[in-house]
């Protein structure tokens, strides 16, 4: 569902994103580490089409997202790093407006906007304008209006920013069970935990170049490690320079 080629992306004189292949199934989680200024957040934004790469391509559903952005764009879902929402939109308003913008049959808002404010314990201040949300109320209300279109790829930056305990657990069940359907998930985190007890693989990003990739069983063998994903990380991470082949 998600397939990147020789996918490169330059700013000026700083190479973001460096060659770039990957491939993410159908129904895969896929986590994407690396330390701060790695590419994570330049190579989500080269598949949503926020960004244009430099050279390479990025393919959604076998859809390159330059040739065909739109109809890439039903298909995805994306949470920034940032929980952008309209502030003098109320929460009800806001997730109209998504599943309009996605052209959702009216029947079909009318019973998933109640179901999804309830799933995120929104329903309460529904009618409130968002600029009286918490940051972690905002980032729950974006996780609202992904899934409101029901997309066949979601791309999270950072989701569990802002989030409680108790709506980071809530986000772990709502993403398995996404994966079960099929939905195709690629998220970039710092939570390390949280990408080893959910992720199917996970890639490491370093400088822009895919370093390591594989399950985390994969990457405790490379790193001759039988610790947790955060010592794993730390080692590789410390250690690598150049490309390693896939495991």
């Amino acid at each position: 569902m998600i397939e990147t080629v020789s996918l490169t992306k330059r700013f000026q004189s700083v190479t973001a994103v460096d060659g770039l292949n990957l491939t993410v199934t159908p129904g895969e989680i896929f986590g994407l580490l690396g330390p701060n200024g790695s590419g994570k957040t330049t190579t989500l934004k080269l598949l949503t089409g926020l960004l244009r790469p430099s050279s390479g391509c990025a393919l959604i559903g076998g859809i390159d997202i330059q040739k065909d952005p739109l109809n890439v764009k039903r298909m995805i879902g994306y949470v920034p790093d940032q929980p952008y929402v309209y502030p003098l939109l109320t929460g009800q308003e806001y997730l109209r407006l998504i599943g309009d913008l996605y052209h959702s049959p009216i029947e079909t808002q009318r019973r998933r906007i109640p179901e999804l404010l309830s799933l995120f314990d929104l329903q309460d201040r529904a009618h409130e304008l968002v600029e009286t949300y918490s940051h972690g109320m905002r980032q729950k209300l974006v996780l609202a209006g992904v899934l409101l279109h029901e997309p066949k790829v979601i791309l999270m930056d950072e989701p569990m920013v802002g989030l409680d305990p108790k709506s980071i657990r809530l986000l772990k069940s709502v993403l398995g069970r996404l994966a079960q359907d099929g939905v195709t998930l690629l998220l970039s985190t710092h939570i390390l935990e949280f990408a080893e007890k959910l992720c199917h693989r996970i890639g490491i990003l370093q400088n822009g170049r895919l370093t390591y990739i594989g399950t985390p069983d994969d990457l405790q063998k490379k790193a001759c490690l039988q610790g947790s994903l955060e010592d794993v990380f730390l080692k590789l991470t410390a250690e690598s320079g150049d490309v390693a082949p896939s495991l």
